[in-house]
């Protein structure tokens, strides 16, 4: 099972370097939304200090809403989604292969740069290791329900609206428990109370999402 999903891994690992500049655009837009905000708020307006868990977390979230696309429409593009349903392996194993290397691909960088522009605007030591241990937790879950919401758009024409009409709403409760860890954590508050909150819905996304999703996809595709 194990060299399986490493096969499979290395096959999507494969595929992104092979399409860099579409899979940078996340990370380059959030860069280009946190610079903004960091030029337009000042680095030493106590405002800064306040609203930068917020702002980090909505540019994080919005990069990973860009990513959605590429989970499975070229895969459903180029007739590739519909040979791996016929791979010996199960198709839960295959998928969860392909979110764990689009996790990879986009959340782990995404959690990087968040913490470099922590250290950047000064949060406190505490903020930026809640901040830090939050996205870790929270982009797997943005990831999960976007590629749940991705699922249910396959084939079809504009879907990215509708994929952003649809999972916008879902990615609610991570970003309030996510930027509020960091600023409770900010103005030294508990902030244990919504790292549980993000672990639960981290553990619930790795168990329900790739089941869902390769059921949505079986009844899309037939």
């Amino acid at each position: 099972m194990w060299c399986e999903m490493k096969v499979l891994g290395c096959r999507e690992l494969n595929l992104i370097s092979h399409h860099r500049a579409l899979w940078s655009q996340p990370l380059v837009f959030f860069v280009m939304v946190v610079s903004l905000f960091y030029f337009s708020v000042g680095i030493d307006s106590k405002t800064s200090l306040h609203l930068t868990p917020a702002a980090i977390w909505v540019a994080a979230l919005l990069a990973v809403f860009l990513s959605l696309e590429r989970i499975f429409q070229p895969d459903y593009d180029d007739g590739s989604l519909e040979q791996m349903l016929l791979l010996p392996q199960p198709f839960v194993v295959v998928l969860s292969t392909k979110l764990f290397v689009h996790w990879l691909a986009v959340g782990l960088p995404l959690t990087m740069l968040a913490s470099l522009y922590s250290y950047l605007v000064q949060l406190p030591a505490a903020a930026s290791w809640t901040l830090l241990l939050s996205l870790l937790l929270g982009t797997p879950v943005l990831i999960g329900l976007g590629a749940l919401v991705a699922a249910l758009t396959i084939g079809l024409r504009r879907s990215s609206v509708l994929t952003g009409l649809l999972a916008l709403p879902l990615y609610i409760p991570t970003l309030i428990f996510g930027s509020q860890a960091v600023l409770a954590a900010t103005n030294n508050l508990p902030v244990s109370g919504y790292l549980a909150l993000l672990a639960a819905l981290f553990v619930l996304t790795v168990i329900l999402v790739p089941p869902a999703a390769a059921a949505i996809i079986r009844l899309m595709l037939d």
